[in-house]
Parts: C-alpha cells; structure tokens; sequence
C-alpha cells in the first residue's frame, strides 16, 4: 500500500502541472471564502440603492434586508411578535399608573401656559382682561381633576390599545422609515451565525478544492477548472446557509473525546482531556443559541422596536388616531364641562368658538403627552419593566417559530446569493485556469 501511494506520488511530482494541481485547494478555499463574503454583505448593504435607472428598471444593488424592510418585517412580526405577547400585556406590565403620574407631571407643569396659549390664540383681549383670580380658579379647577383624569385615560387607552394599534402596520411602517434599525437589528441577534457562515465556507472550499484536484488529475481537461469552481460557488452558499438552520431540532451523538475547546475561545482554543465519551448535538447553528439570541433579541426589541414611544406615537398619529382622539376628548371634556370652566368659557367666547377651544385643547393636550413618552430615559425604564417577559416567551418558543428571527433575512431573494455564487465561482476558476494552467 506504502509503495503504492509512493509511486502515485512520484508520478505527480513528475507531471509538469503539478503546482497549479496543488494550488487548487488554497485558491478554491480562498475564493469560496471570499465570495461569500460578498454575499453576507450584500444581504445588508448598500441601506440606499446605489446605482442608476434606466427609464424604470433599476441597475445596481440596495442590500436585501433594506430593499425589503417591509415585507420582512411584516414576516417577522406575524410568524414571531405576535406569538410573543399582545400590545395591551406590553403596556399592562408598563405599569400604566406610573405612566400616567410621569405623564401627569409633565402635563401639569405646562398646563398653565397651554391654557393661556390657546386662550390667547382663540380671543387674546378678552383673556387678558378676565379677572386674574377667575383665571387663577379656572387654573385650580384643571390642576385639581387632571391626575384622576390622567389615570382614567392611560387605562382606557391600555384596554383598547388592540384596537387602536395594529402592531404588523406599527412595526413595518417603523422598518420601512428607517432601514438602518432593520439592518442593525439582524445584525445584532445573527452575528454570530454571519461569521460562522463566511468562516465555515474556507472549510467548505477546501473539501471542494480536494475533490477538484483529483478530478483534474484524473481529466485534465480545462472547461473543467471553471465549471467545477462555479458547482461549488452555488454549493458553498446553499450549504452554508442551511447549516444556519439545519437540522432545526437537537440530534445528540456521541463520540470519543480527546480534546476540548478553551473557554471563551482563549488561545490555544483546543486543550487534551483525558479520554472520555463526549456528546455533541448536530443542529443548526442559530437554533443552538436560542437561549442566547433571546437575551439579545429581547434587548433590541424592547429598547428600539416596541417601545412606549411607538406605542404611543403610532397611537396617537396612526391609522386609528380619530378613535384615540375620541377617547382622549372624553376625558378632557371631564375638566372642560365643569360648571365652573364651562359657564366661563361659553359666555366668554360663544357656543362656536368654545367648541374649537375643546378642539384645540386636545390636539395641544396629545403633543405634550408625546413629550414624557419620548423621553428616551423614560423608555429605558418601561423597557426594563417588559425585557423580561419577552425574553423568557422567545426562549418558549419552538425551534420553527424561533427560526423566523433571522431566517427571513436570507430566504428573501436567498436564490440571488446562491446564483452569485456560482458566477463569482466561475470567473475565479476562470481567472485561476489562465494564471496556473495556460
């Protein structure tokens, strides 16, 4: 057998290509690592579309995810967000009286002067010329009825928070207006299975270059150089990517161990052990980390996606604003139809312009609301209040279910990336059959 391979080997190191035989290997193991760090890339850049039109067809690239906020968005929130919680337990474990004491506050340190401010627009001499200590009653009146007022609206508006946001259009609409959130979310929860992806295809390409070799010593035809460069640029890319999520549930194996790898990968990473019978489970990469992609997930989610700022904005401005506005005029109309404001007010102005003083108070009554709401510290805290919960009810979810965090980012347009990497493939191969074998 020695003799036989020796021979073999000596026949090679006489034929007179035998170094660009050898340089199969590295340069398919470089070209696949290379090829598919373009295609990584190219699922998220460019943010914007870089290129130009020709009359209406586009000529160039906007990364995958950015080009598809929408849609994938939308994927993420009905195959995931929607089996996490609903919005009215988001905001329940807010805690919507603390809310509505921060909110409250705020209100209550400007309610003087938006009162003024809206008196002064509506009639500025007759206002001004109001006896100061009916001003001061009517002032006392509004600052007396606003924290009950305040409680009641925040909990009504928490009740029917279902039906006056819809989540899918909240956080779509929130995607599609910035695509760098979209980016850097997918970014933050699949780093790690992106650089698994570009650092496993080296090893890919080197099993592949292996099998080229040989089949260039076999038949040592040219077209063979590039066509099988390019079979392995479609491989390595639909193979890399399905062992981000494949196999989605845990195949244990066991097998002798010699050897382990170092704690947070310290050099030298690999250590001996004393022999023994180790067990390794044979799944995808992303779904092995589940428990701590929730953590990170959870983190992203609370803090930039669902957030008592979108919450509320799109509550506020959003396609059912007319239904919150009813709501909210319910509640202000509390501190306007008093005996006190209202007979005021009415002879003051007339029936007419007293109706649009109502109007006006809650259009100004909604923007100061937005005010504490926005207050990213404030949202830091509410998000605190919920990590939690998403976090333990995305470790709950099932390996399917799971997937959906980050497989819509590759299974958009997944066919693009397979397709480039056949053609990267073939003009490398092509370039490496002139320089090594030409």
């Amino acid at each position: 057998m020695f003799e036989f391979i020796s021979h073999l080997w000596q026949v090679f190191m006489h034929r007179p290509d035998h170094w660009a035989i050898i340089s199969i290997i590295p340069v398919t193991a470089f070209v696949t690592w290379a090829h598919v760090w373009m295609a990584l890339k190219m699922v998220f850049y460019p943010i914007q579309f870089w290129g130009f039109h020709v009359g209406n067809l586009p000529i160039g690239w906007q990364g995958i995810v950015p080009r598809k906020a929408g849609r994938i968005s939308g994927i993420i929130t009905d195959n995931t967000l929607t089996k996490i919680g609903s919005l009215s337990e988001f905001l329940e474990a807010m805690d919507p009286e603390e809310m509505a004491k921060v909110i409250g506050e705020q209100v209550n340190h400007e309610l003087e002067n938006l009162i003024d401010e809206i008196m002064l627009e509506r009639n500025p001499v007759l206002w001004e010329n109001i006896p100061y200590s009916i001003r001061r009653r009517i002032y006392e009146q509004a600052h007396k009825q606003l924290p009950a007022v305040l409680e009641h609206l925040v909990t009504e508006l928490t009740y029917n928070v279902e039906s006056l946001v819809d989540m899918r259009e909240m956080v779509v609409r929130q995607m599609e207006a910035d695509r760098k959130l979209m980016v850097r979310m997918f970014l933050k929860v699949g780093q790690k299975e992106i650089n698994f992806i570009w650092h496993i295809s080296a090893l890919i390409g080197c099993v592949f270059g292996l099998f080229q070799m040989i089949v260039w010593f076999l038949v040592p035809w040219h077209w063979t150089v590039p066509f099988w460069a390019s079979i392995w640029g479609f491989l390595t890319n639909w193979i890399a990517i399905w062992m981000v999520f494949n196999p989605m549930y845990p195949h244990y194996v066991r097998y002798p161990q010699f050897f382990r790898r170092t704690h947070n990968h310290q050099f030298p990473w690999i250590v001996p052990v004393i022999p023994r019978i180790g067990t390794y489970n044979i799944q995808g990469a992303f779904m092995k980390r589940q428990e701590e992609v929730s953590d990170v997930f959870a983190k992203v989610v609370t803090e930039e996606l669902i957030t008592l700022k979108t919450i509320m904005g799109e509550m506020m401005y959003g396609h059912h604003k007319e239904k919150t506005r009813r709501i909210v005029k319910q509640h202000v109309n509390q501190i306007m139809d008093t005996p006190l404001v209202r007979t005021t007010l009415q002879l003051s102005l007339g029936l007419r312009e007293y109706a649009k003083l109502k109007t006006d108070l809650i259009d100004r009554s909604i923007e100061i609301t937005m005010v504490p709401v926005s207050d990213p510290a404030f949202n830091a805290s509410r998000a605190r209040k919920i990590f939690q919960m998403f976090r333990d009810r995305i470790r709950e979810l099932t390996p399917n279910e799971f997937q959906n965090l980050l497989r819509p980012a590759f299974k958009e347009d997944e066919w693009i990336l397979i397709v480039l990497g056949g053609v990267t493939g073939f003009i490398a191969g092509t370039i490496h059959l002139f320089v090594a074998f030409l």
